[in-house]
């Protein structure tokens, strides 16, 4: 337990810089996220027996990112090259690549590079507009705030989730997938992410009924990321997808929810606060 916290917090801080300070720390940050997600996905998959090229998937993931923020009105052109490689894969390596590896290559590259992106693109959404905040914690700007709100909102879910249901969770919420996922913790997460995200929303000063539904949403979508992770680990026969931080598992394991919240937060910045 003690180590899980220690390296919580050092994530924490370590977070905390990446975000404040934005620019290309931010996306290099989230390049090296994603190839360890890559890689850990690849990983995953091996123990079922099915082997997925790692070096090549990892390349190909760091490209899709780098292309899309660097060319943001080209978006479908660098997913377009990545179907284009693993296809030509797939034809002249017939006999070491199957169409199921490389179905399932795909599948990993969008599942990791779609979310990743949307978080570099939500972390410069709003330009250099700068939120006059309602507390001591100085001015933000508009990105750095919503990368705030997604990573809070997420854990916050995660946390009233777990506490709620531990507390008094007695219907399961998805058994087969994740036994210790109840109702009651599902619906806790959702009210408590609500009052995070209005109480939070009120200090950027973002739409208050926005900020309500934006925390529903979050604690339904981050629920789903949690989900399918869990199908993805259940589905290969593995129970955390890394060991990369200690007491947490992997990137994939911490960032399971946040995969699905990121272009949920960005969509609704972008179509509800209008940025």
């Amino acid at each position: 337990m003690l180590t899980r916290i220690i390296s919580g917090i050092v994530g924490i801080i370590a977070a905390g810089i990446i975000i404040q300070t934005g620019s290309w720390l931010f996306i290099i940050a989230v390049l090296v996220l994603a190839m360890l997600a890559w890689v850990e996905y690849s990983h995953a998959f091996a123990h079922k027996g099915i082997n997925l090229p790692t070096v090549f998937g990892a390349i190909l993931t760091v490209y899709a990112i780098l292309e899309a923020v660097l060319l943001p009105e080209y978006i479908v052109f660098p997913f377009m090259v990545v179907l284009m490689f693993v296809f030509f894969k797939m034809i002249f390596n017939h006999s070491s690549f199957s169409v199921q590896q490389a179905c399932i290559m795909l599948a990993g590259i969008m599942y990791i590079v779609i979310p990743f992106y949307h978080l570099t693109a939500l972390r410069t959404l709003g330009g250099d507009v700068v939120l006059a905040t309602n507390s001591l914690m100085g001015d933000f700007t508009a990105g750095c705030a919503l990368v705030w709100l997604t990573f809070i909102g997420t854990w916050a879910s995660d946390t009233f989730a777990y506490f709620v249901g531990c507390s008094i969770g007695k219907h399961r919420l998805c058994e087969t997938i994740s036994p210790k996922k109840s109702i009651e913790g599902f619906v806790g997460g959702i009210v408590g992410t609500m009052i995070c995200m209005a109480i939070l929303g009120n200090i950027f000063g973002f739409n208050l009924i926005v900020m309500l539904v934006m925390g529903a949403l979050i604690a339904v979508i981050g629920t789903l990321g949690d989900l399918v992770e869990s199908c993805f680990k259940r589905y290969v026969g593995i129970k955390d997808s890394g060991n990369l931080i200690p007491g947490h598992g992997g990137v994939l394991d911490r960032f399971d929810s946040l995969l699905f919240t990121a272009p949920l937060v960005y969509y609704t910045a972008v179509f509800l606060l209008g940025f």
